[in-house]
């Protein structure tokens, strides 16, 4: 479980302010993504959650106290973080943060086609569907639904991904 939030953590603050300005604001998904995305407030947001040095300070914690849960937690972030900054075309974020707010932009994408994307999806899809069928025989009932919602929902972003980027 700590593992399952700190990969999902550095993208919290894009899905809760993306969700407000689109469906509490009513703002144009155009306008969230071209403009919102790109502000100087978002990317101040994502420079935190986002910042290696952060989450490398929390592994050596982790590490250091020998608290497992953290160092999963901690690992799972770096991790997310690590694919990020190697997949990310032009909307890259500012992950050495507080040391510099330098962005590099990939020139492989996760969601673009025209840097890549169609066939770093099904990469990716599939590394999932593999974790999936790992994590299966080591979790309860509980375990599995979550997986299982996760899974779906990755496998739906995918689809999209392909069919509309």
């Amino acid at each position: 479980m700590a593992a399952c939030v700190g990969a999902l953590l550095p993208d919290l603050s894009l899905y809760l302010m993306a969700g407000w300005a689109l469906h509490v604001q009513q703002i144009p998904t155009q306008v969230v993504f071209d403009e919102l995305y790109f502000s100087t407030a978002w990317q101040n947001v994502f420079a935190i959650d986002n910042s290696i040095p952060l989450w490398l300070a929390g592994l050596v914690l982790a590490l250091l106290s020998r608290n497992r849960a953290a160092t999963a937690f901690a690992s799972a972030g770096l991790l997310h973080l690590g694919l990020d900054l190697i997949l990310h075309a032009g909307d890259g974020r500012p992950h050495f943060w507080p040391v510099t707010t330098w962005v590099f932009h990939s020139p492989v994408s996760y969601w673009d086609s025209q840097h890549g994307a169609g066939w770093v999806v099904p990469i990716a899809a599939a590394a999932c569907v593999l974790a999936a069928l790992r994590l299966w025989p080591v979790t309860g009932w509980m375990g599995r639904a979550g997986v299982m919602c996760l899974l779906t929902a990755e496998l739906w972003v995918a689809r999209q991904w392909l069919l509309f980027f």
